[in-house]
């Protein structure tokens, strides 16, 4: 297995205009997102990279959204994603969509995003499944030099378990887009219906829902308390014979 962090600078898309068969992806992660948008709640969502300012949430109750990058023009705030400046615990969801695959560093971006994340927030990521067709149609020497080819692919489980090291929990994972995009979208939605059940672990892009726990680390001291020993009373010597003693 290879390490995530790579000395490579990898140049991320800033659009889906920009990937293989971009408007194809936005469509179904658009159906994931607007399931689960209901379901968040909260005062501030943040939005990283080009690619998340992209995807909508009309129906998310929270209404303060914040995108960042440096090239979408829907962005409104322009930062670093391995330096965000706000402070602590000042999200209740962010959406992080196929950031990790073009990150030199993703356990670092991890981080700083459960920084500015509330405790029991959410988290919602995707990205590109290599073990799918999509992901081998990356080995073609023609494709190497093309999103999403050009960026890195990480399994789902491996993202799963970076996130446990970090205290989430996964409330919700589905693989999907077993087969590429065609000109006929007709019989790729027939076939994505057919296959969805039987071939979700070649999926070929992941959508992650993870809600970050947090566990107090003061000890809740028991109510019950313990028997005190029984301890000898103490005896007066004094008798009557010393008390006539004459001075």
């Amino acid at each position: 297995m290879k390490p995530a962090r790579t000395l490579k600078h990898i140049e991320a898309p800033y659009s889906w205009s920009q990937v293989a068969n971009g408007e194809w992806a936005v469509e179904l992660l658009q159906s994931r997102l607007d399931e689960w948008s209901p379901k968040l709640f909260g005062y501030h969502m943040l939005k990283l990279g080009g690619l998340s300012c992209e995807l909508a949430s009309p129906h998310c109750n929270i209404q303060h959204q914040i995108c960042i990058d440096k090239h979408n023009p829907l962005h409104n705030v322009i930062a670093d994603s391995f330096d965000l400046p706000f402070i602590e615990k000042s999200f209740d969801a962010c959406l992080v969509s196929h950031q990790l695959d073009y990150c030199s560093d993703p356990h670092r971006l991890l981080r700083e995003v459960d920084r500015v994340t509330v405790d029991d927030g959410y988290l919602l990521l995707t990205g590109h499944n290599p073990v799918s067709i999509l992901g081998v149609k990356g080995l073609l020497p023609w494709n190497r030099k093309k999103y999403p080819w050009l960026g890195r692919m990480f399994m789902p489980y491996r993202v799963k378990d970076w996130l446990s090291v970090l205290n989430y929990e996964v409330v919700h994972h589905e693989n999907f887009a077993v087969l590429p995009a065609t000109k006929h979208l007709a019989c790729s939605a027939w076939a994505e219906n057919m296959l969805s059940d039987s071939c979700s672990m070649i999926g070929s892009m992941y959508f992650i829902v993870a809600r970050k726990r947090t566990f107090p680390l003061k000890p809740i001291k028991p109510t019950w308390k313990l028997r005190r020993q029984l301890s000898p009373l103490r005896v007066n010597c004094r008798t009557k014979a010393n008390q006539n003693l004459p001075d």
